[in-house]
């Protein structure tokens, strides 16, 4: 109540929308289908990684003012009901790359900031999709200066010349 009406003055900007603390829609070209450019390459990579390219991806991309580091809200369904959390923490923990943060009792989950700089995946919020008994819900971040390209890439070669 006491900064009920209160907003902060921000300074005219040459840019469509102002950065500081908003999000907007990822300013990449969007195609007749309603998704952007960056959207439907995150649907694309995905497939081909995973090597599935019948997997039923859906994506939306946004701007948010961070430092670096991607961070993905992302939901898995399975063809019968999904793994107990607990499964899925320990398979993830045991991964090499990925780091668990998963504290719900001191509210501790991934963040940009904890994943700028790393190395590693960061996974929490592990739980089960209460609109879907084959679904699985998690929160990842990861640095894609690091993870995304360069220190992937390392890893990558480090692996094929083992």
């Amino acid at each position: 109540a006491a900064l009920e009406g209160w907003t902060v003055p921000l300074p005219e900007s040459p840019l469509a929308q102002p950065y500081a603390f908003n999000l907007f829609s990822h300013n990449t070209p969007i195609g007749d289908d309603g998704y952007n450019e960056e959207e439907q390459k995150v649907i694309a990579e995905t497939q081909k990684i995973l090597g599935m390219s019948d997997l039923r991806v859906n994506v939306t991309c946004v701007r948010v003012p961070v430092l670096r580091a991607h961070t993905e809200s992302v939901t898995v369904e399975f063809a019968g009901e999904a793994p107990s959390e607990e499964a899925v923490r320990e398979v993830l923990a045991s991964a090499p790359g990925v780091r668990i943060i998963d504290d719900r009792a001191a509210n501790r989950f991934p963040t940009p900031h904890d994943a700028s700089g790393q190395g590693d995946v960061l996974v929490g919020r592990v739980r089960k999709d209460v609109s879907n008994p084959n679904g699985l819900c998690l929160l990842i971040a990861g640095d894609q200066l690091l993870k995304g390209a360069a220190l992937n890439a390392v890893q990558i070669a480090e692996a094929a010349f083992a």
